[in-house]
């Protein structure tokens, strides 16, 4: 009797683990459960492909993005955060120009896409509320992130992960804007492309209104710089291809796929490199990575049932810190080539990467 109560007891608790692992896979992964790291912090996709009514300069939205992060553990709470003004300076000596960015991020109204009663909607939200700033040098910034803006992050269930580095690496607002659009978009396995009309780019880009109006101007002045940099310092090589209908260019098509170990290596030193030289040097890297071909991935990898989900890549960092997870990733589908597919490939991947850990210790 003790024996066929411990298989009753075993039986239920494989039930019971079968009904949650069954709810985790059909609840969907949440923005907020995502967590920075010392080299990367979270932004919420919403707030990636924001059109600004009021525009922003870069350092804006480097302060915006820190913002974020320093809110991030009760960022879905109205709460007051507190931050030190030397932590936004930046390389710069006076708080002057943080003062200048709050009061902006304070005054722009943005439009979101969101998704309100299963219908697609368009939400004008303020990026800042109100805040305190103390006048000593070292002294600190108490704000708050506004109502419908934390509902909106709230509900996010897909992100950009920025690198540090990169981040204050990039020397253009449009060349950060590009790279947080990539970093949401590189982990989709269902989608390499995506096309939008020139009117929503220059919105998403936030290039002013009356500014590099034709096509010829925008590409010169924003896109192509702009893509330049992405590819010399982030993990992907970018296209940005122009579609016309007729003989005016009306759409563009985003293109992105993941560098090499070899070229993510070069991607490294660039960021330790000095600035002196790196336009030069981003244009003819971004030229030579184009021209590289992709690298295949298992076919089964292109199905969308086959995607990893976001959780995957944070449980791989939680396991093993201090990895390239991306790479990681580069050498399963690798060895994936030719194999049969997975009944579940997040498993398949979490369990190669325990392999290649042990067999590559760090």
């Amino acid at each position: 009797m003790g024996n066929f109560s411990c298989i009753l007891h075993s039986n239920s608790y494989k039930s019971k683990n079968k009904r949650v692992s069954e709810q985790m896979a059909t609840k969907p992964y949440r923005t907020i459960t995502a967590r920075p790291n010392a080299d990367s912090l979270v932004k919420p996709g919403e707030l990636v492909d924001l059109v600004e009514v009021t525009p922003l300069t870069l350092a804006d939205r480097r302060i915006y993005n820190q913002l974020l992060e320093n809110a991030w553990d009760a960022i879905e709470k109205p709460v007051t955060h507190v931050i030190a003004k030397a932590d936004l300076r930046g390389s710069h000596n006076s708080n002057d120009r943080v003062g200048e960015s709050i009061e902006r991020l304070m005054g722009s109204i943005v439009k979101v896409k969101v998704q309100r009663d299963g219908e697609d909607a368009i939400e004008r939200v303020q990026l800042l509320g109100g805040n305190i700033e103390t006048t000593r040098r070292d002294g600190l910034l108490e704000y708050e992130i506004p109502t419908r803006l934390r509902r909106i992050i709230k509900d996010s269930t897909v992100f950009a992960r920025l690198q540090r580095e990169v981040m204050f690496a990039l020397s253009s607002k449009y060349a950060l804007t590009l790279y947080e659009m990539i970093q949401k978009r590189g982990n989709l396995r269902w989608k390499s492309s995506e096309k939008f009309s020139v009117d929503d780019l220059r919105g998403i880009l936030g290039v002013p209104k009356g500014k590099l109006t034709s096509w010829s101007n925008l590409k010169l002045r924003a896109i192509d710089p702009a893509v330049s940099e992405v590819c010399a310092l982030s993990d992907y090589v970018v296209e940005v291809a122009p579609i016309k209908t007729g003989r005016r260019v009306t759409h563009v098509e985003l293109r992105w796929w993941r560098k090499d170990a070899t070229s993510e290596a070069e991607a490294e030193r660039e960021l330790e490199f000095s600035k002196v030289g790196r336009k030069t040097r981003s244009k003819e890297r971004a030229e030579a990575l184009r021209a590289q071909p992709q690298r295949p991935r298992p076919v089964w990898l292109e199905a969308r049932g086959a995607a990893l989900r976001p959780d995957t890549y944070e449980t791989a960092r939680l396991r093993y810190p201090g990895y390239d997870i991306y790479h990681v990733e580069g050498e399963w589908r690798d060895w994936a080539k030719g194999k049969d597919a997975p009944r579940d490939p997040d498993r398949a991947f979490l369990a190669f990467f325990k392999t290649f850990a042990a067999a590559n210790p760090i």
